[in-house]
């Protein structure tokens, strides 16, 4: 089994640690605590999967033309790693906004916080691994 790259976009305390689960899985994590930085890693590294947090708008910082803190970096991986499959973690109350954000961008899945191993793992898996 090949080792697959993984970006895991940590910008709040809410983020789950998983690495053990990506291990035990053979998925080889980098972790970045902006999106500016996991942007930048984008022109040197094409992630398979990237797990990041949903953080909603609400037109503070995002003058209407993007919907969450997502936008900027997934346009960017469009152009780098157009395949990679997206796993967007978010709060309850914001959950009804990831649907604007999955008009924009084709998502691999959404899942609720708490999220626990046995909720992301088959988020995780190909195909093949997955039995399907």
């Amino acid at each position: 089994m090949s080792v697959r790259q993984l970006f895991s976009i940590i910008e709040s305390p809410l983020h789950p640690d998983f690495s053990a689960l990506y291990k035990r899985l053979n998925i080889e994590e980098s972790k970045f605590s902006s999106m500016r930085k996991a942007i930048a890693a984008l022109k040197t590294q094409t992630p398979d999967l990237v797990v990041a947090e949903f953080m909603y708008g609400y037109g503070n910082n995002y003058a209407g033309v993007n919907v969450c803190n997502l936008d900027v970096f997934l346009y960017s991986l469009q152009k780098y790693s157009a395949s990679s499959r997206i796993i967007v973690l978010v709060e309850k109350r914001e959950y009804q906004y990831v649907e604007k954000l999955a008009a924009l961008f084709p998502l691999h899945a959404v899942l609720q916080y708490p999220v626990r191993e046995q909720d992301i793992e088959p988020c995780l898996l190909g195909p093949s691994e997955s039995g399907g």
